[in-house]
């Protein structure tokens, strides 16, 4: 046991949840779960950024003031992963005083320490990204990102002496802090070709963190929002943990955003005299037809439209299988469609459905302790074994797959003894379906991360009091905690089969 701080982005407010955050934010919801799981102290942060050009633009586009734009949408995103069981321990937006407090006191500290200093900047800006860009890195003259005309910019800033900060990056991104390691080479890639002091306040606009030591500037919205990890643990405020959490923090981020998290945001700390983050885990695209899910494209899908047929658990379980942590990956219809019928109706929600019906039929409803030498036994073993290490490298489709590989043994277990064809009340029926129970009380509690609602719904239909959520690992996974005499319930299927909409 011990303490575990995840993060999510915090996200622009400029327009409401996609599908796309859905993934990044489930999977750190996920990921929290199984530390609470294995009862470490958790942290999970997520939240909104509100500050910035783009947010000042969106706002008056829409008729509205930044803030109340703010509101608005801020409450969107806390409604959506309500709505998804994403279950963070603090939901930060860069408008509270709280967060403007960090933000002042961490880049005055970087400033005392000879990191800031002003000149003139004039560059191609990208108001979707919030960043400029090289004449080099534009493609046709229009953000790599976004796909749109950029914009001139010339004003006086103050700058971070990024260009002093190789050496320590390097040191930091050697320690392997990066992952997967293809995303730390990336990285290492923006430090070999030359780092230059960047800018980091705007004089154009008034929509941020003001700049303590001058007044006419405020922080530019990169700098500001970087920051959200430290003022959610109390940087700069009487009630600071940054020594309770800091030394466990692990980011989720896009690879979009991974020049930010990567080089300017641990060169900012060092700068400051405080430590990188311990881990940045930076995954790939979801891809629709080839293209980004984003805010702005044709390909912008709301969770809300998936959880009508698939339910909550459904979405949750498709995006933490099918899309591979790190590269980018493909998301269908079609796939979701196929992945559940397989792994949620076909094999987990079977499972269920058969030893139910078993019991109450071969048993008299009630369940039977497992045999200890089952060879079940060791597959559980293994299975947990598995699983573990997924969900400790943020890998969670192969966290799932090793649990999902015990199921799909204990089903073929089911096939070879065929209990259903056993005397009434024999011992061999009770001692099948024992076994079976047990990897059912087993499979609840490892799939609970990601099957919020399910995984009670089968702890409770075997017999099991409390939540499933309140278990500990690794005893829980231990072979033999399902005790005889309790009551089996049959049910509704847990997931029914789905067919193709026309």
């Amino acid at each position: 046991m011990g303490s575990f701080y995840i993060t999510t982005p915090i996200y622009y407010v400029n327009d409401v949840p996609h599908i796309g955050h859905a993934y990044t934010t489930i999977t750190a919801d996920a990921v929290a779960r199984w530390h609470r799981l294995l009862g470490d102290e958790t942290m999970f942060l997520t939240g909104t950024d509100e500050h910035g050009l783009k947010i000042q633009r969106s706002a008056e586009a829409n008729g509205v003031t930044p803030q109340e734009q703010a509101d608005v949408t801020s409450q969107r995103f806390r409604e959506t992963w309500a709505s998804l069981d994403v279950t963070p321990d603090q939901f930060i937006r860069t408008t509270e005083p709280r967060h403007h407090t960090a933000t002042q006191k961490l880049l005055t500290q970087i400033k005392d320490n000879g990191y800031i200093y002003k000149d003139s900047y004039a560059g191609h800006y990208c108001v979707g990204c919030e960043a400029y860009y090289n004449e080099d890195d534009l493609v046709d003259g229009n953000c790599p990102t976004h796909e749109r005309p950029v914009e001139w910019l010339e004003e006086d800033n103050y700058f971070f002496a990024l260009s002093k900060m190789e050496d320590a990056l390097r040191a930091w991104l050697d320690t392997g802090s990066v992952i997967p390691e293809g995303k730390r080479s990336e990285a290492l890639g923006i430090i070999e070709t030359g780092l230059e002091d960047v800018s980091i306040s705007r004089t154009s606009i008034d929509w941020g963190v003001r700049v303590p030591w001058d007044d006419d500037h405020v922080f530019y919205v990169w700098y500001d929002a970087l920051i959200n990890y430290l003022t959610a643990i109390g940087f700069g405020s009487e009630n600071d943990e940054l020594q309770r959490w800091w030394p466990e923090s692990h980011h989720i981020v896009g690879k979009d955003i991974l020049r930010f998290h990567c080089v300017y945001w641990p060169a900012m700390l060092i700068a400051a005299g405080m430590e990188p983050p311990k881990n940045v885990h930076v995954h790939g695209f979801l891809l629709l037809g080839g293209k980004k899910l984003s805010k702005t494209g044709l390909t912008q899908i709301a969770p809300a439209d998936l959880t009508e047929e698939f339910g909550v658990d459904g979405l949750r379980y498709h995006l933490l299988r099918d899309v591979s942590f790190g590269p980018d990956s493909d998301f269908s219809y079609e796939g979701m469609i196929s992945r559940y019928n397989t792994d949620l109706a076909n094999t987990l929600g079977n499972l269920l459905s058969r030893v139910a019906t078993v019991v109450h039929k071969k048993c008299g409803g009630v369940g039977t302790a497992p045999n200890p030498d089952s060879p079940l036994a060791e597959a559980a073993a293994e299975s947990y074994t598995a699983t573990a290490q997924g969900w400790e490298n943020i890998t969670p489709s192969i966290a799932l797959e090793a649990t999902w590989k015990l199921i799909r043994q204990t089903n073929a277990y089911l096939e070879q003894h065929e209990p259903w064809k056993m005397e009434e009340g024999s011992a061999e029926v009770h001692q099948v379906m024992g076994d079976a129970l047990e990897v059912l009380r087993i499979a609840a509690v490892l799939t609970s991360p990601g099957l919020t609602s399910s995984s009670q719904k089968i702890w409770s239909a075997i017999g099991l009091d409390g939540e499933v959520a309140d278990q500990r690992l690794p005893a829980a996974a231990g072979w033999g905690g399902y005790p005889a005499g309790l009551d089996v319930r049959k049910g509704d299927p847990l997931f029914p089969r789905l067919k193709p909409r026309e």
